[in-house]
Formats: C-alpha cells, structure tokens, sequence
C-alpha cells in the first residue's frame, strides 16, 4: 500500500511540473494559411484595359519561381488576351493597391476586371491554357484538365 501511495504522489507532482512547464512556453505563432488573391481588378491599371481578357502575374525580380510562370504566360497573348507581369519593385502601388502578399499570383480577369481564375506560386502551361480557354469557351476543355487552378464562378462570393 505505501508503494501504491509513493507512486500516486510521484505521478501528480510530474503532471503538476508538466502543466507549470507548459504554461511558461510561449504560445505558437498562427501559421499562415492562405495569400490574398484580388477579386476585381481597375482595367485601366493594367496594359491594353480593352483586351477582353488579362492575365496578369504579380512577380518579384527575387523570387525564381516568377520567371518561369511569366515565359509560360507571356505565350497567351494574343488580340483578346492581354498578359502583364507586374515586378514588385517596379509596380509597388499596385501590388499594395491589390494587397498582393505572396508571389507568383496569376489572376486572370475579364473585360470588366472580374477575377475568374487565379493560380497561387507555380502554375503549368497546361493549367494556364485551360483556365484561360474554358473562360472563354466553356465546356471546352475536358474534365480533369487544369485541376490545380481556382476558376470562380457566380457561386464564389
């Protein structure tokens, strides 16, 4: 019994000291989950606000995923495609107008600077070209096929 009773003590002062331990770290930092994408953009903000479509690749001259992304995008243009890379150094007022906050972000935006689709960080060709060709076309491109991008539709809100 006076075993049972040692033991009994040893194990509620260790959860006592876990507990004093625990409380003296400080708490975790929040984790960051998702970036800001814009959901409307000013047309005549970016190059040819005529253009019935924009992509547009928020970049930084530091970031090596940027430049692949912009040569995959740049090859979209075309008369009713507009492309634009906005390096942050050199386009600052509209990353901040934008409240861009993670780089590379493609948005791609229509006639009247609704976003319809946006990629986060590294994109494929074949994902771009989807995106972009099931916007304009719809039903165009088959199921399964630019997966990785978020086309908003009338229920995103």
């Amino acid at each position: 019994m006076e075993r049972l009773v040692i033991v009994a003590v040893v194990a509620v002062v260790a959860v006592v000291i876990a507990l004093v331990v625990q409380r003296r770290q400080p708490a975790a930092a929040p984790v960051r989950t998702g970036y800001n994408v814009p959901g409307q953009l000013h047309r005549p903000d970016f190059t040819r606000p005529d253009a019935e479509w924009l992509v547009a690749v928020f970049s930084s001259a530091t970031c090596d995923t940027c430049a692949g992304v912009w040569d995959k995008v740049r090859v979209l243009e075309s008369d009713a495609v507009a492309v634009q890379e906005l390096e942050f150094s050199a386009h600052k007022v509209l990353h901040d107008r934008y409240r861009i906050d993670g780089v590379p972000t493609t948005v791609v935006a229509d006639a009247e600077g609704v976003v319809r689709a946006s990629f986060l960080g590294p994109a494929t060709a074949t994902d771009l070209w989807a995106a972009l060709a099931e916007l304009r076309e719809p039903g165009s491109v088959p199921d399964g096929c630019g997966s990785h991008e978020h086309v908003h539709d009338e229920d995103d809100a």
